[in-house]
């Protein structure tokens, strides 16, 4: 493999909304930036085909009240997993992004006026802006590009270089047989989220996500392997959907949840009113499972009975949430929403947790940040902490010293053998392979059902799909290789998990052990830590600052 070397003031790792939001504002700031993306930042991660909601706080909408909007999105889908100073900050923040993005094109006011509906309560404040976000990845593209921030598309990179602090990364070329090598004075993780971990609706698809299929934890795992620290790696997040049909944006749809009678099921709505949506499935995202099982199900998303107004309305968002693939879907089969109520399912387990990273998006490790969907927040997050990432990522970058290459010589050639290893086997199990066992593992090990003895038995049948796979793995190109490293990335992630499961003795909000169904009071207010230490995970219990 040919080698590149690429010096840079910050890197960015991961071109979705935060890792192009950071590399905005760290440009803005002076120093040179690199941003390395393993697809094209045009179309890459889970904001690739738009969004429609963004949480703020804004003056004009709320009032000079944040503190009640802060306590709302606590409460929501973020919930006791961060702590208030850091949802304050995201708040404070947000309408600022706002602002930039509707002055950059992407329109974040619907006919005129501030749009909030979606993901909320009756009663309760309103804390999701709807906004047109269809070409939104393609706006900020262009942004980075007019700043001078240098993005290289088609280079994944897998591992972090660090001395005393982070001081660089590896990559590879997805096109061509070469390495990459990254010197820099920071480094931005933005790598989206762990999806491809569990099996996906329709197991006979690795790619039918909600989320992008493409975002496999790469920034989760490489932090972890260099020591950085992780957090609530055991608390699962699930979505719910249309059935079969895999997407996010449950909360576009103007209907309600209903049982095979007609018979709503939550207490937030009985009739569809697009200002809401309906919570119940935000609240009880098992609830299609839940009900299938007991034998009261399925369960329909019902928009009978909806205006034109309103159909045209969701029709509009459904657009700019990236789901006209299903849009077009309901229109070749001649299915109208209006007259007919859509089966919808919970989808496959996925992590909560990720890089614990705080306010300033400082990760635990000198010269490491992260933002967006390494730690769970959405598109609003990713955006306002990407910048935040990039604004502290550079002015750490302007107090330190380019590090120096050869320094890393010895680390360099290790890693290109191993990966020359797997280009040049012929024999062996594919990357597909090796993820299908994994799901398989995760799902019966740790999936809906967790308790300590199935646990210990799933750790070890990970840890030798783990060993074989680092011994056999093929890869007949460079295209190739990436998949395999995306796939030794979720064995480490689903490593994490099984041991993480085990030290959480207890069971709260959505997370459940068989052999501990209870609360403990002992953990309120607390999160999971876990750590690479002398190449072993260690863990720790920290109080989550007020």
């Amino acid at each position: 493999m040919e080698e590149t070397l690429i010096e840079t003031d910050v890197l960015g790792v991961g071109g979705g909304i935060a890792g192009l939001m950071s590399a905005i504002r760290a440009r803005e700031l002076g120093v040179e930036v690199t941003l390395a993306e393993k697809a094209n930042t045009l179309r890459s991660g889970s904001g690739a085909t738009g969004c429609d909601h963004f949480r703020a706080y804004i003056p004009e909408f709320h009032g000079n009240d944040i503190d009640s909007v802060i306590e709302e999105v606590w409460h929501s889908q973020v919930g006791w997993t961060r702590s208030k100073e850091f949802i304050r900050t995201w708040m404070e923040r947000s309408f600022d992004i706002v602002k930039l993005w509707d002055s950059w094109g992407i329109p974040m006011k619907y006919r005129g006026r501030w749009e909030f509906a979606g993901h909320a309560f009756p009663g309760r404040p309103f804390t999701t802006l709807k906004y047109s976000g269809q070409n939104q990845k393609t706006i900020l593209t262009k942004e980075a590009k007019k700043r001078g921030v240098n993005i290289i598309n088609r280079v994944m990179v897998n591992d972090l270089l660090y001395q005393n602090g982070i001081i660089g990364a590896i990559g590879i070329d997805t096109r061509e047989d070469r390495i990459f090598i990254f010197l820099a004075k920071s480094v931005i993780l933005s790598t989206g989220g762990c999806v491809r971990l569990y099996p996906s609706p329709t197991p006979g698809w690795l790619f039918n996500r909600a989320d992008s299929p493409n975002t496999t934890g790469d920034g989760r795992a490489m932090a972890y392997r260099a020591g950085a620290e992780l957090s609530n790696m055991e608390i699962p997040m699930r979505w719910a959907g249309p059935k079969y049909f895999a997407r996010c944006g449950k909360a576009t749809w103007v209907g309600v949840i209903k049982d095979p009678n007609g018979n709503p099921i939550g207490p937030f709505l009985k009739k569809p009113d697009r200002r809401y949506g309906d919570a119940i499935a935000d609240v009880y995202k098992n609830l299609f499972e839940d009900y299938t099982r007991s034998g009261k199900g399925p369960l329909y998303m019902d928009c009978r009975g909806i205006s034109n107004e309103d159909y045209q309305y969701m029709m509009h968002w459904m657009k700019h949430e990236g789901n006209t693939a299903i849009v077009n879907h309901l229109l070749e089969e001649g299915i109208d929403i209006r007259k007919n109520p859509i089966e919808f399912m919970t989808y496959e387990m996925t992590t909560r947790g990720g890089i614990l990273y705080n306010e300033r998006a400082e990760t635990s490790m000198d010269g490491l940040y992260a933002a967006g969907d390494e730690y769970f927040g959405g598109v609003s997050c990713a955006a306002t902490f990407g910048w935040i990432a990039g604004e502290n990522g550079a002015i750490y970058a302007k107090n330190k010293e380019r590090p120096r290459f050869q320094t890393f010589k010895d680390e360099i050639k290790e890693k290109k053998a191993f990966l020359e290893n797997i280009r040049t086997r012929r024999i062996g199990p594919t990357w597909q392979e090796v993820n299908i066992a994994l799901n398989q593992i995760m799902f019966d090990y740790a999936g809906a059902i967790r308790y300590e003895n199935l646990l210990s038995a799933g750790y070890k049948q990970l840890k030798r799909l783990k060993e074989k796979a680092y011994k056999a793995i093929i890869a007949q190109n460079p295209h190739e290789l990436m998949r395999v490293l995306e796939v030794l990335n979720l064995l480490d992630i689903g490593e994490v998990i099984l041991l993480a499961v085990n030290e959480r003795k207890e069971s709260r909000d959505k997370y459940f052990r068989l052999d501990f169904p209870f609360q403990n009071p002992l953990l309120d207010g607390k999160i999971l830590i876990c750590k690479m230490k002398r190449n072993k995970p260690i863990f720790e219990w920290r109080k989550i600052k007020a």
